[in-house]
């Protein structure tokens, strides 16, 4: 059913294609990854379905302060996809697009795929620092979407940067709870996060990631500008399984979805968040609401306007 139209509503979505110009605040890629998925998907529709359930909303963040049009206050431009981004060759091209594109804007949000995907982006965007929000630690041994966080500090990521939220239990095992541990990652739990609260842990989490270097939430950035930062990896299936069913490893007792959209604004309105995936979403396993692809949908927005607020904290 086609949506209606409305001058006076206007969507999210529908941006300009990245080579129209030459620098961008912010720039979508989608990354189909799915072939080394520990749990058979089909997240390799869901960069496709999150477009389209972008369309259904308002790019308008109304406050606090004077409403805001994300179209109107921000440079968004959509890359298109990385085609057959699994395997070596396939990451070399989404280390080398993500590249390209972290120098010419403030922001890259890569959209999953399944969770290998943000070796290769963390990788590309030459992040010194990584925040993931998922209920699993993704330090197994191999090539998987459980492994990204080991394979990052394999390759030289320090361990003492990372900082995961949302680790939940009765999803996973004491080995790898002993291996984060002995590694030095910063691990906040699902029941640390809700008993400090989100600005508590935020605050905590950015100061680690970024090494103690400081910064603001209101610093402005510029398309390109220098500097390492720090990769942001929303991991949908931290979310309770009600708000997330399309995310193969969702429990019970996760995040609710207005506890994920606090986080990822809060945490992408800091200028260090230089780059961002949203993954662990099937498209094909979503219930006929689109919850979860919607929710992913939100997340993108929710990425936009924390860099809007960087420029405009009030």
């Amino acid at each position: 059913m086609a949506l209606s139209h409305d001058d006076l509503w206007p969507r999210a979505g529908g941006w300009p294609d990245a080579e129209s110009a030459p620098a961008w605040d912010a720039v979508i890629l989608g990354i189909p990854a799915f072939r080394t998925s520990l749990s058979p998907a089909g997240a390799h529709a869901t960069p496709a379905a999150i477009r389209e359930a972008l369309t259904r909303y308002s790019p308008t963040v109304i406050g606090p302060g004077e409403p805001r049009d994300l179209n109107e206050v921000l440079r968004i431009a959509d890359a298109g996809d990385v085609a057959d981004p699994d395997g070596p060759a396939g990451e070399a091209a989404v280390r080398a697009r993500v590249a390209d594109l972290a120098g010419r804007s403030d922001l890259v949000v890569a959209l999953g795929g399944d969770n290998s995907l943000t070796c290769p982006v963390t990788e590309g965007a030459d992040a010194a620092g990584l925040i993931t929000l998922d209920a699993h630690f993704d330090l197994r041994d191999g090539v998987s979407n459980g492994s990204p966080v080991r394979r990052l500090i394999a390759g030289g990521l320090d361990p003492h940067r990372v900082v995961q939220i949302g680790i939940a239990d009765f999803a996973n095992s004491a080995a790898y709870t002993r291996r984060a541990a002995d590694l030095g990652i910063r691990v906040i739990t699902l029941d640390e996060l809700r008993r400090r609260g989100a600005a508590d842990v935020v605050a905590e989490a950015l100061e680690v990631a970024g090494g103690g270097s400081g910064g603001s939430g209101a610093t402005a950035g510029h398309a390109g500008g220098a500097g390492r930062g720090i990769h942001l990896d929303v991991d949908v299936d931290v979310c309770d399984r009600s708000v997330a069913p399309a995310c193969p490893a969702s429990v019970p007792g996760g995040l609710q979805a207005s506890e994920l959209r606090t986080l990822v604004r809060a945490l992408s309105s800091d200028a260090r968040v230089r780059s961002a995936d949203i993954v662990e979403v099937d498209a094909t396993a979503d219930t006929p609401d689109q919850r979860t692809v919607r929710l992913a949908a939100l997340c993108v927005l929710e990425m936009l306007a924390g860099l809007a607020a960087r420029r405009d904290p009030s």
